[in-house]
């Protein structure tokens, strides 16, 4: 594969995928300016489903990196995941109306229902080329890639997942297509990286920092159905927070009485759950936390700066089960969190109906708060 890749590359100047050195697997020169470009188009306060960011951002990105294909499984208008105007990898005789233009140039993969196949495909590829592979699927479907993203973390390959409708926000789907303990089996694996931005400025800074590490592991972004606001503060602090993996949203003056932490859609109710407790004369702290995994890189004094020992109180938000959160949430934390599956009905009403609400944020802080309290 690697040899076929180099005889392309070099036969067909400006049509080939480049190969360049494994070292670091960097993206590519004007990589920053295609996302710098992009982020200036977001506006805030506007709801954009983190799918459709990834979307643009995939785009964007693609057209600074040849090295860049892939494709979803039979999902890439649900996904996100089609490279606007590329060709399709197949031959040429394969064309059909849906796929007019395909030859061995192309760069939008169509896997077919079949996700295990799709992930030991983009496995080997990057096994034998230099060049940089995704694939997209819903979320729910993850599991039938299970294996093959379990070698990808394994064999230490910076393989990309592209996995949508993250949550019970899914809605009239049903229980079926609603993840809730994909998060925590998922973060279980080793050497993967989970990342669940809350916006379309996390999502672009996710995918800037996972293309620009040097470090060769594989990621998945998990992203939402569902609109989701645009913040300002993750405009302000997204470029150099989401790297760290979690990082200080919205503070107070000194020390916080409480420190709510949440992952993707949910920053914004604890956002407003910040909001209203302040109104109340409480100081809360938000913490974003779109990478655990990121967040553990990091040195033991960047993490007591974002999450002091001091502070007992912790609430954390995430519409899936609470797990892999009790490690952040100490003695007296409470998780705001969803123990069972999911629901038939609207999206935004099964969130309501699970608890995922500013409402239940601001109701766990103060019950955290007064345990810690009483524990003095």
């Amino acid at each position: 594969m690697g040899r076929e890749v180099r005889r392309l590359a070099q036969g067909q100047p400006g049509q080939g995928r480049p190969v360049r050195p494994s070292e670091g697997r960097r993206a590519a020169e004007g990589f920053d300016k295609a996302l710098d470009d992009l982020e200036a188009t977001f506006e805030v306060g506007k709801k954009v489903a983190t799918r459709g960011a990834s979307g643009s951002v995939l785009n964007a990105i693609a057209a600074v990196m040849p090295e860049l294909w892939g494709g979803s499984a039979d999902l890439g208008g649900s996904n996100k995941t089609d490279l606007k105007g590329a060709a399709t990898f197949a031959p040429a005789e394969c064309a059909t109306k849906q796929w007019p233009v395909c030859n061995e140039f192309g760069r939008q993969l169509h896997f077919g229902v079949r996700e295990f196949t799709m992930g030991c495909i983009t496995n080997g590829i990057l096994l034998g080329s230099h060049t940089r592979p995704f694939g997209g699927t819903f979320f729910m479907f993850s599991d039938y890639e299970r294996s093959a993203v379990r070698l990808a973390a394994l064999m230490e390959i910076p393989n990309l997942y592209v996995w949508t409708h993250d949550s019970v926000a899914v809605g009239e789907d049903g229980p079926t297509h609603q993840p809730v303990e994909h998060l925590a089996s998922f973060r279980a694996i080793p050497q993967l990286e989970v990342i669940r931005p809350a916006d379309a400025f996390e999502t672009a800074e996710a995918y800037r920092y996972f293309f620009e590490k040097k470090n060769t592991l594989p990621g998945a972004m998990v992203l939402t159905r569902q609109g989701v606001p645009v913040l300002a503060e993750t405009a302000a602090k997204a470029k150099d927070g989401v790297r760290k993996g979690a990082y200080v949203l919205v503070d107070t003056e000194g020390t916080p009485d409480v420190i709510l932490m949440a992952s993707g859609s949910e920053v914004q109710w604890a956002v407003d759950a910040a909001k209203t407790l302040a109104g109340e004369g409480v100081k809360a702290r938000v913490v974003s936390v779109p990478s655990m995994e990121w967040f553990e890189e990091q040195d033991a004094e960047y993490k007591e700066a974002v999450l002091p020992a001091s502070v007992k109180a912790r609430v954390s938000v995430e519409a899936g089960v609470a797990m892999p959160w009790y490690k952040y949430l100490g003695s007296y934390g409470k998780p705001v969190s969803i123990e069972q599956f999911g629901l038939q009905g609207d999206g935004a009403q099964n969130m309501i109906d699970l608890g995922i609400t500013a409402e239940h944020v601001v109701e766990a802080a103060k019950a955290s708060i007064a345990e810690a309290e009483a524990a003095k």
